[in-house]
């Protein structure tokens, strides 16, 4: 959040607005004001729900913390107009930095829930709060700083999925190599970990996780928020993309008890993109990960709750209010359920191919992997429109990038400006008729056998490998309580015949709502849904409209 950058320096009446006389007085009867002695720490970093606090005199200084230290410099300080927080003040997680009082004065405290009520019912507030919050934690993520630092090494498997993790929920961290930081064994050695146990996780200097899974990284981080067991919820909604954020920013904002759950990271699939550019409203393009993102910020603003890295494992709906069953034993109670589980890319048959997942071959192209990849020859396998942004994105820092498609050519499966963007890129070759049938190396990929329909197969020394073909619905987890289509796709509305809905007890008087499936009060959106257009305009429509019959439902 250091603001001495030029780029932040251009930005920093945005990203560390002050209030006006005007603005101040709207706060008269929100919140409690207290004066406070210079060397007080209003808050320090790890806290949880820490509260906002508008500086009324003297000067709050926000510090970040090394090992349990505040640093010498401070990230910015706070005079009189000017608040504190970022995007965990909003989604009431831990605090990534401290604050204390430089100097004696007052400031007004704001709880997250008198924080929410500002940017729900104040329009002029609500813009400037939040543009402020997102712009803090874009300055955080591209500084490192954060409460964690993550020990990796760039031949461990483990180590992408967690700085995979970290990036696409938009969490900074401090990233140590061990093949090349010469003092990272005394930092190993300090924590009592040996090299083996890589990657290793410190979490604020106190919790130490070694190899930890994606929902023990979350845990640490305090992504998820802690409710009622026994809550009754008006609607969960399973999957975090386009289509189930959409659904909940319009199901919370009409004042429905709303949460989501996300396996990995809010965007789904599409947050993976490098750059949609056919999303009516962004001429230049959006990143998956930039729309998920402010997708996120809405739907916590008017309060959803969304728990990441927590898999839907289950569904008992033999009884109302049903019941969700999550992974590691929580059971959510909800009068109604919004399926956006979306699809996975297929694994296609090859020898090895779990043994080099990390290791050379990829199902998302991200920043992440890019820097994996660097100036190297990479090989995508797919003709979408998510193959087509790999493309064109890996273009720009790989020495060649090699697309291979089953089919004669790309006009049946992807838009027509990312095909003209492919042809016009000169380190892009498309090869049709084109399969992998082999995968080469030791602890890494070192190379591919590639064959073409008509020709002997030959040896490519390809060393990355981009898996986006195909697509199977998550939706294991239903157990038969919901007619799915052949490929296992959740049938809705008019697609379902009488022989559907006699197999699973409708009893409604009524016909199932558009998007409404074979149970009463669940409904499918988005890539999960049979028939559905996988678009991620599409996708975001399905999760807006299907709300308005998520009322109906809950009012029978």
């Amino acid at each position: 959040m250091t603001v001495t950058t030029s780029d932040n320096l251009e930005r920093r009446d945005q990203t560390f607005p002050r209030l006006t006389a005007e603005q101040l007085q709207r706060f008269e009867q929100v919140g409690e004001v207290r004066t406070v002695e210079a060397g007080t720490a209003v808050f320090s970093q790890g806290d949880d729900e820490v509260p906002v606090y508008i500086v009324l005199e003297g000067e709050l200084s926000v510090f970040h913390q090394v090992g349990g230290r505040e640093s010498n410099v401070p990230i910015v300080v706070h005079h009189a107009g000017e608040f504190t927080g970022e995007f965990s003040s909003l989604s009431g997680r831990r605090a990534l930095v401290g604050g204390r009082m430089t100097t004696a004065g007052r400031v007004r405290r704001l709880t997250r829930a008198e924080l929410l009520k500002v940017v729900q019912t104040d329009s002029e507030l609500s813009e400037v709060f939040l543009r402020a919050f997102l712009l803090r934690r874009a300055a955080l993520i591209r500084g490192g700083t954060g409460d964690l630092v993550l020990v990796g090494s760039k031949h461990s498997a483990d180590t992408l999925r967690l700085q995979e993790f970290l990036a696409r929920n938009g969490h900074p961290y401090t990233s140590v190599d061990v093949d090349a930081d010469e003092n990272v064994q005394s930092m190993l050695d300090a924590f009592n970990v040996r090299v083996d146990e890589v990657p290793v996780v410190i979490c604020r200097n106190e919790l130490v996780l070694k190899r930890p899974t994606n929902a023990q990284l979350a845990d640490c981080l305090g992504l998820n928020p802690r409710s009622d067991p026994m809550q009754v919820w008006d609607l969960v909604v399973v999957g975090a993309g386009p289509a189930g954020l959409a659904a909940a920013v319009y199901a919370a904002s009409e004042g429905l008890r709303t949460v989501v759950l996300e396996s990995h990271a809010p965007g789904g699939q599409a947050g993976s993109s490098s750059k949609i550019e056919n999303y009516l409203g962004f001429p230049t393009g959006i990143s998956g990960q930039a729309l998920a993102a402010r997708a996120f910020t809405q739907a916590e603003k008017f309060g959803a709750e969304v728990r990441v890295a927590r898999n839907a494992t289950r569904l008992r709906c033999e009884q109302q209010p049903y019941i969700v069953e999550l992974d590691g034993g929580e059971s959510l109670f909800t009068r109604s359920i919004v399926i956006a589980a979306g699809v996975q890319y297929h694994r296609p048959n090859l020898p090895d191919l779990a043994r080099f997942e990390g290791l050379g071959v990829y199902y998302g192209a991200t920043f992440v992997e890019a820097q994996v990849c660097g100036s190297e020859e990479v090989a995508i396998v797919g003709g979408g429109n998510s193959a087509g942004q790999a493309a064109v994105f890996l273009a720009r820092t790989a020495k060649h990038v090699h697309v291979l498609v089953r089919g004669p050519g790309l006009a049946d499966s992807m838009s027509r400006y990312l095909i003209r963007r492919i042809e016009e890129t000169p380190n892009i070759t498309l090869h049709t008729h084109a399969q992998v049938t082999k995968l080469e190396g030791a602890e890494h990929l070192e190379g591919l056998e590639v064959q073409r329909a008509g020709e002997a197969a030959t040896r490519w020394p390809v060393r990355h490998l981009f898996l986006m073909t195909g697509a199977s619905p998550n939706t294991k987890w239903l157990d038969g309580c919901l007619s799915l289509d052949e490929k296992g796709f959740v049938i809705t509305d008019r697609a379902l015949a009488a022989e559907h809905l006699e197999a699973t007890g409708w009893k409604r008087p009524r016909s199932p709502f558009l998007y409404e499936t074979s149970l009463p009060a669940v409904f499918a959106v988005g890539d999960v849904r049979a028939g559905s257009t996988k678009r991620v305009a599409s996708a975001v429509g399905e999760g807006s409209v299907c709300i308005s019959f998520v009322h109906q439902a809950l009012a029978e």
